[in-house]
Order: structure tokens, then C-alpha cells, then sequence
């Protein structure tokens, strides 16, 4: 179903369209500047470093639900095979095939199309079963490092985990950056955290899928007047799924991806970085969250590490 009038008003107010020139595809990550980074660096104090990437593993997290989407399956191509002959040096090879969007991962920004667009007001039809994204493909996205913050929803509730009908909103958003004594700003990757993805580190993959909590169709203006440059979050399905508005699927997809550039993140392990960031006194950090670049690809896997 089309996204309805409400939504498409929303579409209207964030739409960065023609933003960064006509040939632009990269979107928001355009505001990453070098002064940016610059001041991201200098939130580097103790050394501390915190990795948010779930294992890859045939167990992960996908359960089918999304076909073609499946679990890495690595198998060996060599096992201490001597090249050069007897007694030599031996070398042992996997070989991997997974989703692109399996684990911990970002969307391209060519992830999603609604009425028959991508970013920048492209045809969707520019992605092609053998050429992949044309334009706006996750090898754009050529460094993706910058100041982290991370917006704990859940413990500014005060719960371990937001119920899985719990849509988050502006009023959220702006209730952790107080909990975490922290705004949000021009450039920043933004980390929200649910709490959802104990489920899954639980053994319950389908209770982690659905019903899950995620950010409301709402949210997406609160990021375009921050500026920010990123959103990942520790969910499956990064908005609130069932979703908030009867029928509007993937809508905070569309609103985010297509009409503001802006790359999504899912299967974030937040929780070790919560603990981090209590007993650091901060909820800011340098975050490397470099994507695997796919040539054409609509996602990626990444492995984001928070330093302190």
C-alpha cells in the first residue's frame, strides 16, 4: 500500500532530495565533515573499546521469515593444504554464503523504493538482478566513522527491554538524551537501544522478530532536524513491527532511506555498550562502523566497534 497522506506530508518535510547536488549518493552521510570527525576523536579518553556486532554463525538470527535472508553458512576450501609440496607451508581457506542483511548490518540506501523511486528522485528500476544498485550502492558509503551516541530508551524507562508494541517517538528520543546527559548533533551516528535483542542472545530468534518495538513513523523528522547521519538500532526490523499505522509497512524504511538518505542499521548488540557507557559517566564515543563494500549492494555486514 502507498504511504498515506499523513505520511507522505512527513516525506515532504524531510525529503533531502537534490540537498547535495543531483549526483549525490551518499545522503546524510555528506554531514560526516572533516571537523567532524575531528571532534568524534576527541571523545577518545580511556581507550576502552566495545564491539556491537553479533556472532555470524549458522545459528544467527534470521529464522526464514524473510526468504533468501539467510544465515552465514561457512564451509573450509582448504585444510593445511602445503601448495608448494610436501613439508612447505600449509594454508587453510572458508568460503561464506550469507544475506548481505543478515546480522549486524547497515541498509543501503537502495534497501527500499516507494512509487517507483530511490534516493535523489532515482528509478528504481536502476537495480538490477545482475548489476545490483546502479547508483547508491553500500560501496558509496566509503567510511562511516564518526562521533556514536547512544540513546538508551530503554533504561531511561527504566526496564531492561521496551515492550514489543512499543513504538518509539520524539518524546523518547529526547528522554534518553537527558538520561544519557548528551545531545544529539550535526554528523553524529545515533544508536537507539530496545533492549530487544537479549531475545535473540537468549535463544528466542522468533520472539526477537516479532513482536518487536522500534522507532515510530515520527522519528524520522527528530533525525532530520538534528542532522544526524546514521541510525542503527538492536532490532530486526528498525521500526515498530506490527506497525504503528494499519498497513503502512516499512513506512520509517521509506521516510529515512528514500526520502531523507539516510543509512539504517539493524542487529546491533547494544547491551554490552549500555554497561559501558554507566560505568564510563558518558554516552558519547568514537564509533568505526565501516561497511563491507559490496560493490552494488543493498546492505552490508559490519562489525562497529565503540571506542571511549
Amino acid at each position: 500500500m502507498a504511504l498515506s497522506p499523513e505520511l507522505l506530508d512527513i516525506a515532504k518535510r524531510v525529503n533531502n532530495w537534490g540537498r547535495w547536488g543531483s549526483d549525490d549518493e551518499i545522503g546524510t552521510l555528506n554531514l560526516i565533515t572533516d571537523d567532524v570527525v575531528r571532534a568524534a576523536a576527541a571523545t577518545v579518553r580511556s581507550g576502552r573499546r566495545v564491539p556491537l556486532a553479533v556472532p555470524l554463525s549458522q545459528q544467527g538470527i534470521q529464522t526464514g521469515m524473510i526468504p533468501g535472508r539467510v544465515n552465514p553458512l561457512r564451509t573450509m576450501v582448504a585444510l593445511n593444504w602445503e601448495m608448494f609440496g610436501p613439508e612447505t607451508v600449509a594454508t587453510s581457506d572458508d568460503t561464506v554464503t550469507m544475506g548481505l542483511q543478515a546480522g549486524t548490518h547497515w541498509d543501503a540506501l537502495t534497501h527500499v523504493s516507494h512509487t517507483g523511486r530511490i534516493y535523489n528522485g532515482r528509478p528504481a528500476d536502476t537495480i538490477t538482478a545482475h548489476g545490483g544498485a546502479a547508483f547508491s550502492g553500500i560501496d558509496k558509503a566509503r567510511h562511516i566513522v564518526s562521533r556514536g551516541v547512544l540513546l538508551d530508551v530503554a533504561g531511561a524507562r527504566g526496564v531492561d527491554r521496551l515492550a514489543g508494541g512499543h513504538a518509539i517517538t520524539p518524546e523518547d528520543l529526547e528522554v534518553a538524551e537527558e538520561f544519557g546527559r548528551v545531545q544529539v548533533r550535526a554528523g553524529d551516528l545515533v544508536l537507539v537501544r530496545t533492549g530487544q535483542i537479549q531475545l535473540f542472545l537468549a535463544g528466542d530468534r522468533h520472539g526477537y522478530a516479532l513482536p518487536s518495538p522500534g522507532l515510530s513513523v515520527y522519528t524520522p523528522e527528530w533525525f532530520h532536524a538534528r542532522d544526524v547521519a546514521a541510525v542503527a538500532n538492536d532490532t530486526l526490523t528498525f521500526e515498530i513491527f506490527p506497525p504503528e499505522i494499519e498497513n503502512q509497512w516499512l513506512a520509517v524504511h521509506a521516510l529515512d532511506l528514500v526520502e531523507m538518505g539516510m543509512l539504517q542499521g539493524q542487529n546491533w548488540n547494544l547491551e554490552e555498550l549500555a554497561v559501558a557507557c554507566a560505568e564510563e559517566g558518558r554516552y558519547e564515543f568514537l564509533l568505526s562502523a565501516m561497511p563491507e563494500p559490496f560493490v552494488g549492494a543493498t546492505g552490508t555486514p559490519v562489525a562497529p566497534v565503540a571506542i571511549f
